[in-house]
């Protein structure tokens, strides 16, 4: 679909796309868009975010400001015995695979979603904040109809679901689990979502809410204390900014790991005229394949270790470290992601690219308030130096990399992806197909993808099988081919614009993604 319009939005759920829709019908900007998307997913898209998540908004404005709003997950600021910590193992079953999650009070990081919502909103909104929320509040408060793909990550996730009484009541409500076409309802959600819009979001950091929560966790084996909420504060980021075939590539900045690799990626990829090859032919499988594990190997090299050191990325990406990899490139020629993205788009020049997360819950509800809280300080791939063993009062390391595309200084492209470590991989192929193979938005997104990971080529189905018997990958790898497209390899919500304000994008199919125009 393509039309002049007042902007567009591309989100994982058809309730949290309308939800900005009619922020633009009301008068609103791309970041009221953006902020009621957000909102509206924390019901429609449970499993997958939460107020008491994180998450990360890159912002461009038509007056040609970039901010990245950091809003993720911080460490504690102190530590317990573990053997007073409430925190504990859950298999969850992928029919194929057993996958361990940690959960309990002590896999809880601070919360920065909502602190991020209403920060946003104040410095680019334009819509009154009560405005902005009242979909959300709606769709918790009436109800939203669970959908096939709802219902898997519900049936996912069920050890988590069922080890709160206060999720159980919601999501169980006669002891199973709702199923594809039960509504689910939401009131104390709602209630929550209408104290927060009454008192702002000191209600949820300081107030009744915070109280609740760091009582739990301090006669319970939580680490949150008050201090550690009151303290929380959204970072403004200068935007990681890369040169692209004449274009300008946004994304997420370090300490986040996702932006800067995906950087690397770029840069490798750069090196080779894409134009001359086949999309899925052998050149293209053995070129995507050493791509990925180059830039896998230049992070356990040079990366992991200094994130948080000062001008990472610069160094990171700098000749002196990037050409040996080049000249390598040259010579050769968990399958859950709890993660959720939003793209946004309008007529003024405005962009928002916006990814949030509640890791895969803790399995613990504020009580009375119908909020899951995170489990980030339960999740390897976000501890990198085991459990336990994180750095106090530090902003945790994500692979979330939002990301906007500028053509002439103009936003061309907003997109984002879900899938942990497959974030990364899979917006660098949906860009390349954009602007490599020249493709269509629907068919960009759509198209299969392909994921290194530990010795291993995972492969969507779709590419020709000759070819993919042809391509030579990195030695040692094995090849793994999937029976169907699956969200293990992202979730790419896109939209894009052209000089003459024409607006289209695609939801990706592997999460039953959706577009939306106004």
């Amino acid at each position: 679909m393509s039309q002049k319009i007042r902007g567009a939005v591309a989100a994982g759920h058809h309730k949290t796309a309308a939800a900005g829709i009619e922020m633009f019908r009301n008068g609103g900007n791309a970041f009221d868009a953006a902020v009621a998307a957000i909102l509206a997913s924390f019901v429609a898209e449970p499993m997958l975010t939460s107020v008491a998540g994180g998450g990360f908004l890159l912002a461009h404005t038509g007056e040609n400001r970039n901010i990245l709003f950091d809003f993720f997950t911080q460490t504690t600021r102190q530590k317990k015995s573990i053997g007073d910590i409430n925190f504990y193992p859950v298999d969850v079953n992928f029919g194929d695979a057993i996958q361990s999650f940690h959960i309990g009070l002590g896999s809880m990081a601070v919360p920065g979603n909502i602190l991020g919502v209403f920060h946003v909103h104040q410095k680019l909104g334009r819509l009154p904040f009560h405005v902005v929320a009242e979909p959300a509040i709606h769709y918790a408060k009436n109800g939203i109809q669970i959908s096939e793909f709802q219902a898997y990550c519900l049936n996912l996730l069920k050890p988590i679901i069922m080890a709160s009484p206060e999720s159980r009541k919601v999501y169980a409500p006669n002891g199973k689990l709702l199923q594809p076409g039960d509504i689910v309802v939401m009131q104390d959600l709602a209630a929550s979502l209408t104290e927060l819009v009454e008192n702002g979001a000191r209600e949820f950091y300081s107030g009744e809410i915070a109280h609740r929560l760091v009582k739990d966790c301090q006669e319970n084996g939580g680490y949150l204390t008050l201090e550690d909420l009151e303290n929380y504060r959204v970072i403004e980021r200068e935007p990681l900014g890369i040169n692209y075939r004449d274009r300008i590539l946004l994304t997420n900045p370090p300490p986040s790991s996702g932006g800067t690799l995906m950087a690397f990626a770029f840069q490798l990829i750069s090196t080779i005229d894409l134009n001359k090859i086949e999309f899925g032919s052998e050149y293209h499988l053995q070129l995507m394949a050493q791509v990925m594990r180059l830039t896998n190997q230049a992070r356990t090299d040079g990366y992991d270790a200094y994130i948080y050191q000062q001008d990472i990325a610069r160094k990171f990406l700098s000749n002196e470290h990037f050409q040996p990899d080049e000249r390598e490139l040259t010579e050769l020629v968990n399958k859950w992601g709890s993660t959720t993205h939003i793209s946004v788009i309008d007529s003024e020049g405005n962009a928002a690219s916006v990814t949030t997360s509640n890791g895969e819950g803790s399995g613990y509800v504020i009580p009375g308030t119908g909020i899951m809280v995170n489990n980030m300080l339960g999740e390897e791939d976000l501890n990198p130096s085991g459990f336990h063993n994180w750095p106090l009062n530090r902003r945790i390391s994500s692979m979330m990399s939002p990301t906007i595309v500028l053509k002439d200084g103009q936003p061309e492209i907003v997109l984002g992806s879900g899938g942990s470590k497959r974030i990364r991989t899979a917006i660098l192929q949906v860009i390349s197909n954009l602007i490599d193979f020249e493709m269509p938005v629907d068919r960009a997104v759509e198209s299969p993808r392909v994921h290194l990971e530990n010795g291993r080529f995972h492969l969507e189905p779709g590419f020709e099988p000759e070819k993919v018997t042809n391509a030579t990958l990195p030695n040692g790898s094995e090849m793994v081919l999937w029976n169907q497209k699956n969200m293990f390899f992202g979730g790419v919500n896109t939209v894009i614009t052209n000089l003459n304000g024409l607006m289209t994008g695609a939801g990706d199919p592997r999460r039953q993604g959706v577009v939306a125009i106004a």
